[in-house]
């Protein structure tokens, strides 16, 4: 019934006109004057065959990506896809085979690598996370904590990990946190101040840290209610008192092991920082093989 916090607002997939200009910048940022290295080794002439392949088990992500990446360096690069997103990979497994130019390829290499591996180490930390919440009701969200200019790609990682988006930006919902309310007073003022302001449809959360502020947000006409840094106790009492009348979402330093306790306590949502901004790259590498 909370679904509309998990709506799919980007399907950048079907067309890559969101996260071209990316992969644009980062291809300058690495050839800026082109590769000198391989321009004065290599014949511009050679073709050459490639693989990339996964060194560690892991979900894949930016396999797309990374073959954009190839054809915006020379669209007659061949990339032909052995996995998905959201696949499980194993070491040793090809996730994809190039044929083209050599200098093509080697130019498209470190930047293909860079997002398919960053993308890939995000979806498999999150398959980690929802693991623990497998057989439960609650769902786990990442957040805004991105990399600036990658959100809509590290948010993709997280869906393929099996994870859950909240907002992508600061548009799409009202959020009312306690900086909000250090400028504006109380959460009923805040909350009726927003509301009178906002296009119909648009949903309001509100940050609590207590038992007082939970009943104030719900009270005020809040659609949803974050948990921030509560205490499990803290918790059970909300989740108690709130009864399934408006979702809850715990957040706030939430790590792995923690996972199932909060589920336990029967909470809707479990936001996790940590998705983005705190990963280990999965290491995958391109080998030449003729």
């Amino acid at each position: 019934m909370f679904d509309w916090i998990l709506e799919k607002k980007y399907n950048f997939f079907m067309s890559f006109k969101e996260i071209d200009p990316i992969l644009e910048i980062a291809l300058r940022e690495d050839m800026p004057a082109g590769d000198i290295t391989s321009e004065n080794l290599i014949s511009p002439d050679s073709i050459s065959k490639a693989i990339i392949i996964a060194k560690e088990d892991g979900i894949a992500a930016g396999i797309d990506v990374a073959c954009r990446v190839f054809w915006k360096v020379d669209k007659k690069i061949v990339c032909t896809q052995c996995f998905k997103d959201g696949d499980q990979v194993k070491k040793s497994d090809v996730l994809m085979r190039l044929e083209g130019c050599s200098l093509s390829l080697l130019k498209g290499e470190r930047t293909a690598l860079n997002f398919l591996q960053r993308l890939s180490g995000i979806a498999t930390k999150t398959r980690l996370y929802t693991k623990e919440l497998k057989g439960t009701k609650t769902k786990l969200l990442d957040t805004r904590k991105t990399t600036p200019g990658l959100r809509l790609l590290e948010k993709h990682a997280v869906k393929m990990g099996g994870g859950e988006n909240h907002r992508f930006s600061l548009s799409d919902m009202v959020l009312i946190k306690d900086n909000h309310l250090r400028l504006t007073g109380s959460i009923s003022q805040a909350v009726r101040r927003v509301r009178e302001r906002i296009a119909k449809g648009i949903k309001i959360e509100v940050e609590t840290t207590s038992l007082a502020e939970v009943k104030e947000a719900f009270e005020s006409g809040a659609d949803m209610i974050m948990l921030d840094n509560m205490t499990n106790e803290e918790i059970v009492l909300a989740v108690d008192w709130v009864s399934g009348r408006v979702p809850l979402e715990v957040s706030g330093n939430v790590d792995r092991k923690r996972l199932k306790e909060l589920a336990r306590l029967n909470v809707d949502y479990v936001s996790v920082g940590k998705l983005t901004h705190s990963f280990k790259s999965l290491d995958i590498s391109m080998e030449f093989l003729s």
